[in-house]
Order: structure tokens, then C-alpha cells, then sequence
């Protein structure tokens, strides 16, 4: 399931992205933040990432620079919640 779900990404980013205007209001590109969450936190964790990104990605928002959290200060995080 993640090779497929890299390869929708990888897909995404090569043959619909160009396609269409640069929007990204945060650096790395969502796609590039989806592409890294799901390599290093596997896909429910880094889908869950994901789709926090997307939900955070609206004109209200600022944007800028938002990395992917590391596997360490990810968990810390969410247990302090």
C-alpha cells in the first residue's frame, strides 16, 4: 500500500502538477510533504500528516515553511495533546 500510494504522489507531481499553476502557499509543496511524511512515518501516520497539511491549506493561511515532523518530536507532540 505505500509503493502505491508513493507512486499516486510521484504520478501527481510529474503529470498533473505541471499541468497547473504553482498555488503552494508552503514550501515543501504538499506533494513533497506527502511524498517525505509517508516515506519516513509509513502511511497512516504519514497520511494522517498529510491530510492535516492539506486541511491547513486554505487563503487564510499564511503558509511558509512547514517540514515534516521527525518521527520523535511527532510522537512527543501528539502525546502531549
Amino acid at each position: 500500500m505505500r509503493k502505491l500510494a508513493l507512486l499516486s504522489i510521484q504520478f501527481y507531481r510529474y503529470a498533473i502538477s505541471p499541468l497547473m499553476a504553482s498555488h503552494c502557499r508552503f514550501y515543501p509543496s504538499c506533494s513533497c510533504y506527502a511524498q517525505e511524511a509517508i516515506e519516513h512515518h509509513g502511511l497512516l501516520r504519514g497520511g494522517w500528516l498529510t491530510l492535516r497539511r492539506l486541511g491547513r491549506c486554505h487563503p487564510w493561511n499564511p503558509g511558509g515553511y512547514d517540514p515534516v515532523p521527525s518521527a520523535k518530536s511527532s510522537r512527543s507532540s501528539s502525546m502531549a495533546e
